[in-house]
C-alpha cells in the first residue's frame, strides 16, 4: 500500500463513482478500479458495494475512509512543512556568541537575513570560546563565534573579524597619558580578567609570560561590563578587544599595546561531522557573502 492507492480511495469515496474519480485524477476508470481492487485484496476487506447503481462505502470501508483522510492530511502537511523548509519559510539557528566582542555588524547580518526569512527563528547564546566549541561539538549549537585558532579536525571556519587588544586603566594611572605602553611595563600591575572559558584568558597570561612576567591577577569575570566598573574604581587594569574600548565610558582610558601586540581573530565555526538544517545553511552561505563583501569595501 502507498499514499496514491489512499488517495485514489478517497476520490472515489468523495464521488461515489469510478469514473468521475478518474476524470478528476485524469487517469482511466481500468486504471483506478485496478487500484482499488488491489487495495481491497492487501487489505482483505470489500471497501465498496458494488451490487447496486451507486457505489456505497462498506463498513470497512468507512473505517478506512477516517484514516485515509488522516494519512492523507498528515501527508499533506509534510509536504508543506518540507516546501516551508526547503523555500525558508521556517526554521530555527542556535548560534554561540562571545560576550566580548562588538557584535554590532554580525547582529545587523542576523537582521539582514531576518528580513529576507522572517519565518526563520534565532537563539543566541553568550559565552565563552571554550564552552561555544564544546555545544558545537555536542550539536547544542548549530555555529559559533570563536577565538582562532580552532579545531580543525572538527570544524569547518570562515573568519570574522581581527583586531588587537589595548590595556583599559583608570585615568588617574601613570600610564594613563602614553599613546602606547610596552606590554612588559605592566610586570607589576593587578589584572581584572576574563575567567578560564574565555580563549583571552590563556592568550593574556601566555603573552605576558613571552614578555618576561607573571600577571598578577586579582579578579575574573565573564562580564566586560564588571571589568570596566572594576577598573573604573581604580582596582586594578585589563585587556580588552579594541571594538569593546569604544565603547567604554570616560571612567577608563584605552591605549594601544605594544612589544607584543596582542592580536586575536575571530571566526564562525560548525561542527564537520554534523547535520545541518536548510535554515543554517543558508545562514552560513549569506554570512560568509556579506562578509566578504565587507573586507572587499573596507
Amino acid at each position: 500500500m502507498d499514499i496514491k492507492h489512499l488517495q485514489y480511495f478517497l476520490e472515489v469515496a468523495k464521488y461515489n463513482s469510478f469514473s468521475v474519480a478518474a476524470d478528476h485524477l485524469y487517469i482511466t476508470q481500468p486504471t483506478i478500479s485496478k487500484m482499488i481492487k488491489n487495495l481491497e485484496e492487501e487489505l482483505g476487506v470489500a471497501l465498496f458495494d458494488r451490487s447496486r447503481k451507486k457505489l456505497i462505502l462498506t463498513d470497512a470501508g468507512q473505517i478506512i475512509l477516517e484514516q485515509a483522510t488522516l494519512i492523507n492530511q498528515a501527508f499533506h502537511n509534510l509536504e508543506t512543512e518540507l516546501d516551508n523548509l526547503l523555500g525558508l519559510k521556517k526554521g530555527h539557528i542556535r548560534i554561540g556568541l562571545p560576550p566580548i566582542f562588538n557584535a554590532e555588524y554580525l547582529l545587523q547580518l542576523i537582521g539582514r537575513f531576518h528580513e529576507k526569512y522572517p519565518g526563520i527563528t534565532f537563539q543566541l547564546e553568550e559565552d565563552g570560546s571554550k564552552k561555544i566549541e564544546e555545544d558545537v561539538r555536542n550539536n547544542l549549537l548549530d555555529v559559533g563565534v570563536v577565538v582562532l585558532p580552532t579545531n580543525n579536525e572538527l570544524f569547518n571556519h570562515f573568519p570574522l573579524m581581527e583586531e588587537d587588544l589595548k590595556l583599559i586603566l583608570h585615568p588617574s594611572h601613570p600610564l594613563a597619558n602614553k599613546d602606547e605602553v610596552n606590554l612588559a611595563e605592566l610586570a607589576e600591575e593587578s589584572f581584572i580578567m576574563f575567567n578560564k572559558d574565555f580563549v583571552l584568558h590563556d592568550r593574556i597570561i601566555y603573552s605576558c609570560q613571552s614578555a618576561g612576567f607573571n600577571p598578577h591577577i586579582i579578579s575574573k569575570s565573564s562580564q566586560w561590563a564588571f571589568i570596566e566598573e572594576m577598573v573604573s574604581w581604580n582596582l586594578g587594569v585589563s585587556l580588552l578587544p579594541e571594538s569593546l574600548c569604544n565603547q567604554l565610558s570616560k571612567n577608563v582610558k584605552a591605549i594601544s599595546i605594544t612589544n607584543p601586540s596582542i592580536r586575536w581573530e575571530l571566526a564562525i565555526i560548525w561542527n564537520k561531522n554534523q547535520y545541518h538544517s536548510f535554515a543554517a545553511k543558508e545562514w552560513l552561505e549569506f554570512t560568509k557573502n556579506h562578509l566578504k563583501d565587507f573586507h572587499k569595501h573596507k
